[in-house]
């Protein structure tokens, strides 16, 4: 009996189902590189999981795996879309003084972080803008977790601190 896994059975297959099965994705979606990788992605999975698939099956694998990709990208789509709907709302319906309010704190932000030292400064942003881990900072500086994990605390109470100021003076 043939086995996906062989890599001889696994070419045949894809010569005679990825061409029809790009083809029917086509129709669906009426997007030519979205259809080709999806494609593209549902034989990866069958080969991933070849040792699951039975070989008089394949076809319908395949197909089975391709609708459930298309429809999670289009479900995807879906919400990204109604996402950006929503924040389009919220931006043209917010008043100019709050708007002008945000931008100030922003401003207010970047200065307080300026005013950082040093250290605690640069495990800030190589935590928070590089999305560096602790290790990862502490291999680069050539210092242990633990002073990053001090210095990022302090930086935090430092911005907490600024923070407040913030708070009262605007009151």
């Amino acid at each position: 009996m043939p086995s996906v896994c062989e890599e001889k059975e696994f070419q045949s297959l894809y010569k005679s189902h990825a061409k029809p099965l790009r083809n029917f994705l086509y129709y669906k979606s009426g997007d030519l590189k979205l259809s080709e990788d999806v494609c593209q992605e549902a034989m990866i999975r069958m080969w991933e999981n070849c040792k699951d698939v039975i070989f008089e099956k394949a076809k319908s694998y395949l197909y089975t795996i391709s609708m459930r990709l298309f429809l999670n990208i289009k479900r995807h789509e879906k919400i990204k879309l109604r996402f950006a709907q929503e924040m389009k709302h919220l931006v043209n319906d917010q008043d100019p003084s709050y708007l002008l309010r945000e931008k100030e704190f922003g401003l207010s932000l970047q200065d307080a972080i300026s005013d950082m030292p040093e250290g605690q400064r640069e495990v800030f942003l190589m935590n928070r803008i590089d999305k560096m881990s602790y290790a990862e900072i502490a291999e680069a500086l050539d210092l242990s977790v633990k002073a990053i994990e001090k210095r990022m605390h302090l930086a935090l109470l430092f911005l907490k601190e600024r923070v407040e100021e913030l708070k009262t003076r605007k009151i």
